[in-house]
């Protein structure tokens, strides 16, 4: 393909011939090929553009390798871990590699499972590696030690990262509590060769974020008041703070201060800012109180910023439509985005990562049949390589068309939902699993899903719809949906099914409701509170009991925090156990369940914890349904590791053909 100036071909002799493998095609690609992990991820060039570093999955675990892209027969490095998982790779400098790992576990005199995070720096030979902040004896109260939040262009060694302390030692304490006031979130200058740090900026009990320039400069702090909640914005100039506004941090509040201007001069915010759609407006450092626009779509919100992955500061913006959208605020950067679509016209494209000069870009790819592909694109001669595929064992043919399937709510309102049809397929009494997606503050679009193209590809419809409060689409469609599980967001999850129905596009008594997260809380409410519908339902790491599911979070957060101002205003009212809350959790109901239910949950889980399934399995069992619970030891909420996606699929797989399969006798 040819756009803009720039030859996209595939790989012929290059150093990344050893990455790619070519797709198998065959009609059923084994359970494998669907469930590994992504075979490569994260790409990220050095700032000198001399080496080259990404995650590879290796023996279903992810491991980190770093090619040297100036010697292609150089054997390129790899490191990795079956015990700490990695989660994030980030150029420190240009030789050295910062590299996030995670793990779930029970740290000594703490009651609950949590997901610990650190980081370390290793050469790009994969030696001498370091733990950042090794030298604080605070780190070990610290669940979250990955964020690298300046790189600091202008100094060959140090790096800036926040961690949180105590004033003073309390041994007996091994995680802190909200209300200790002796607990500080400081900003810490890290040499990143030795991983030893000191204290740059002192922080307090109340700082809950800072912000820099790219060059080890401060610019901004956030401190949040508990009573009432309020974040209090500060800018630094340099010498000392000032005041730069009061904000209201419940829940779709607070400050929106997402970084600086590409030219350092004006802060960058996200919010409503007095119109329905989240856009992006600036306000000048000399004059935070004033605002001017920056960016707004008009139909769709702002997703998210984009970063200049060197200095942190904000270049564009996202938004999705059907597809992921990217714009950014420079003609130069736009003008390549602009390109890059011409030479991939109707799918999902964007620069990814480059080298500080942009002269070497990684350009990712990625469409409904077509898995996330990487090419590594050479602006100086506009030739890009293929260089790797997430999963290289799928080819077009394996996977099914997903299209819209727009359809209107029992109240009129307007819903957007996808349809995937199997590979050969003539569309129309289909078996169909519904899959909603979690969340419930995110959307399905068009692109490549690994769960919804196997069903697919195994010869069912999938069916993804965004219900009201969904995000993307305004303040409006997310009030729709406040306080509305398992009442109006379920009902246009049904009235999408019915649709189906009405169409002919599926069979009524072959209908599976299939969901993770939240889309697991839909799936048990689905089976709970519209039990003629499903003939099976399937819940990974869902919720069940939304009483409880409150307490766990004031648990882990603490009653006045903004992150359970925003589980408040979504799940339903201060009272833990109001009337409605009750009437809305499935575990509470399960008395109606008629079909056959599927459960699993990781034990490592800290974002939905397992109790919720565990719930659910007993109300299940003791009201005599048929139901099996698979707890799957270490695992957390994200189907961290292959085996877990094997495993859950091929439970599935076999749960379906058992119940909604061509030959299956319907449940209901």
């Amino acid at each position: 393909m040819q756009g803009a100036g720039v030859k996209f071909r595939a790989a012929a002799g290059f150093c990344f011939a050893l990455m790619t493998v070519p797709a198998l095609a065959q009609t059923k690609p084994p359970i494998e090929a669907f469930a590994r992990l992504p075979a490569y991820d994260q790409p990220r060039l050095s700032p000198d553009g001399k080496h080259f570093a990404i995650i590879q999955a290796v023996a279903g675990i992810p491991a980190v390798t770093i090619y040297d892209l100036n010697n292609p027969g150089t054997k390129p490095a790899a490191l990795g871990s079956d015990e700490w998982l990695v989660e994030h790779i980030q150029w420190a400098k240009n030789d050295r590699l910062a590299i996030t790992v995670k793990k779930s576990y029970k740290a000594p005199d703490d009651d609950r499972v949590r997901t610990w995070m650190r980081q370390f720096t290793v050469s790009v030979s994969g030696g001498d590696a370091v733990v950042l902040n090794h030298n604080q004896i605070s780190l070990g109260n610290n669940v979250a030690d990955s964020d690298i939040i300046d790189t600091d262009l202008d100094d060959p060694d140090k790096i800036f990262v926040p961690l949180y302390r105590y004033n003073f030692i309390n041994e007996e304490m091994s995680h802190p509590s909200d209300d200790d006031d002796n607990f500080q979130l400081d900003l810490l200058a890290v040499n990143a060769r030795t991983g030893e740090s000191h204290r740059f900026m002192t922080g307090n009990s109340r700082t809950i974020a800072w912000y820099m320039d790219g060059h080890g400069h401060v610019v901004a702090r956030i401190d949040q008041d508990k009573h009432p909640l309020q974040d209090h914005l500060k800018f630094h100039d340099g010498n000392d703070w000032h005041d730069a506004g009061t904000f209201d941090a419940t829940a779709d509040r607070g400050t929106g201060l997402q970084g600086l201007s590409e030219d350092g001069a004006s802060a960058v915010f996200l919010g409503y800012n007095g119109h329905d759609l989240l856009g992006m407006t600036t306000a000048s450092l000399a004059k935070p109180g004033e605002r001017s626009a920056l960016f707004e779509n008009g139909q769709y919100d702002v997703d998210s910023d984009i970063e200049d992955e060197w200095t942190g500061r904000i270049v564009g913006a996202t938004y999705a439509d059907d597809r992921m959208q990217y714009v950014y605020f420079d003609a130069a950067r736009n003008a390549l985005q602009r390109g890059l679509e011409l030479a991939f016209p109707g799918v999902t494209v964007h620069a990814g990562s480059s080298d500080l000069a942009r002269d070497r870009v990684i350009v990712e790819v990625e469409s409904p049949k077509q898995p996330l592909t990487y090419y590594l694109l050479n602006r100086t001669t506009h030739h890009a390589d293929r260089i790797a595929s997430s999963y290289p064992e799928l080819s077009a043919d394996d996977l099914g068309e997903m299209k819209p399937y727009p359809y209107k709510a029992r109240d009129g309102l307007d819903i957007h939902a996808y349809l995937t049809l199997p590979p050969v397929s003539a569309g129309k009494n289909l078996p169909l699993v519904v899959m909603p997606h979690g969340g419930p503050d995110s959307r399905d679009r068009l692109g490549f899903d690994w769960i919804g193209q196997f069903f697919a590809n195994r010869g069912y419809a999938v069916f993804q719809p965004n219900y009201r409060g969904s995000s993307g689409y305004g303040r409006a469609f997310t009030k729709a949906g406040l306080q509305q599980w398992g009442l109006k967001m379920q009902d246009d999850i049904t009235d999408g099914v019915k649709k189906l129905i009405a169409d002919g596009v599926v069979d009524p008594k072959r209908i599976c409701i299939v969901g993770a997260s939240y889309g697991g809380y839909a799936a048990l409410a689905g089976a709970a509170f519209t039990p003629d519908l499903y003939a099976c339902a399937v819940s990974y790491a869902g919720i069940s009991d939304l009483p409880a599911e409150l307490r766990s979070e004031r648990s882990d957060y603490g009653r006045d925090s903004s992150t359970v101002s925003f589980w408040t205003s979504r799940i339903g009212s201060a009272d833990d156990d109001s009337d409605q809350l009750r009437a809305t959790s499935p575990a509470r109901h399960a008395d109606q369940v008629k079909c056959p239910v599927l459960l699993m949950h990781g034990e490592g889980d800290t974002t939905v914890r397992i109790m919720q399934s565990e719930l659910m399995y007993d109300a299940l069992t003791d009201a005599k349904k048929d139901v099996r619970f698979i707890r799957v030891p270490g695992e957390d909420h994200y189907f961290s590791r292959a085996s877990t996606r094997v495993q859950f699929l091929t439970e599935v797989e076999k749960f379906l053909a058992a119940h909604i399969g061509a030959t299956s006798t319907a449940s209901n």
